[in-house]
């Protein structure tokens, strides 16, 4: 039954070289949710929030095909809280502040009518709880993407060895993929890391592009398009992730090939992403945006034959 998103929803604090504002919108499934909103016309989601949490922000997700029915509201707590400082290269940042709130008892419960999904997107969470997810699917997904950062890895690696056992495609950044493999060779480093379980690795590599790796040795580069205006990257990774499945989804095709094309869609709908801070450029995006900019990435690795 369709695309099935799992991670978190959140309010984030943030500030870059370029401004800073005060709780907005955030959460990795929230990224993925409207990112996937361009491909696929309703997706499922499992998340939680507290009693603090607009209703504004609930309808914005509904408005995009986001199916609520699977997010719990905790009435007496709070929404998850994230604050961060980026630094002037935007490509490192500062922990400011961390508020768990909901997050620190979640107990995902995937809804009756969700549990039959094609597609299944693992947002970066909590491994434990990504594994919970798993174990209430009643039959395997076509797919499943996960999703997981350097945090889990350094505090929680044997759940998280777990989960990825489980999972067709991980997608992790550069850094990530050294840490967790201990090569500092990414061709290497994605060979020892696909021999952990998933046959699929996308290592993302910010405004330097994202590599995909195959199971059969395939190897393909999607390019990050020069944008003039980089307001701010946060969920810049999850609207990647968003775009890569939410394609898939739409034309329900997992070949290697067909990742490729994913892959490109990823990366169209990341350069969005960083326009404007949180969630606001991917607001009201429209479909005709989007196709203009994948044909911008198709221009940017074109070669005209030699006559």
């Amino acid at each position: 039954m369709g695309l099935l998103i799992v991670g978190t929803v959140a309010f984030d604090a943030l500030e870059t070289p370029f401004g800073k504002t005060d709780k907005i919108l955030g959460g990795a499934a929230t990224y993925i949710g409207l990112s996937a909103s361009h491909f696929v016309p309703k997706s499922h989601l499992v998340s939680v929030v507290g009693g603090d949490f607009p209703q504004e922000h609930m309808d914005l997700l509904a408005s995009k095909g986001v199916d609520l029915a699977g997010l719990q509201v905790k009435k007496d707590e709070k929404t998850f809280f994230w604050s961060g400082k980026y630094h002037l290269d935007m490509n490192s940042r500062d922990t400011v502040d961390t508020q768990l709130n909901v997050l620190a008892d979640f107990d995902p419960v995937v809804p009756q009518e969700f549990m039959h999904c094609t597609y299944l997107m693992l947002g970066n969470l909590v491994p434990a709880v990504q594994k919970r997810v798993l174990a209430q699917l009643p039959q395997r997904p076509k797919l499943i993407v996960l999703d997981t950062m350097n945090f889990w890895m350094e505090n929680a690696l044997p759940d998280l060895l777990e989960a990825i056992k489980e999972v067709d495609v991980l997608t992790i950044n550069d850094e990530e993929a050294r840490l967790l493999s201990g090569e500092l060779n990414l061709v290497k480093a994605a060979q020892k890391i696909r021999t952990l379980g998933p046959k699929t690795l996308i290592i993302k590599k910010g405004e330097h592009g994202a590599l995909l790796f195959g199971q059969n040795n395939e190897i393909f580069f999607a390019p990050a398009l020069p944008l003039a205006d980089v307001v701010d990257p946060t969920g810049a990774g999850d609207t990647f992730a968003g775009g890569f499945i939410g394609y898939l989804a739409q034309t329900d095709d997992i070949s290697f090939e067909n990742m490729k094309r994913a892959l490109l869609y990823a990366a169209t709908m990341a350069s969005f992403c960083v326009e404007k801070f949180g969630t606001e450029r991917l607001n009201t995006l429209t479909t005709e945006e989007v196709a203009v900019r994948r044909a911008q990435f198709t221009q940017l690795v074109h070669v005209h034959p030699v006559s």
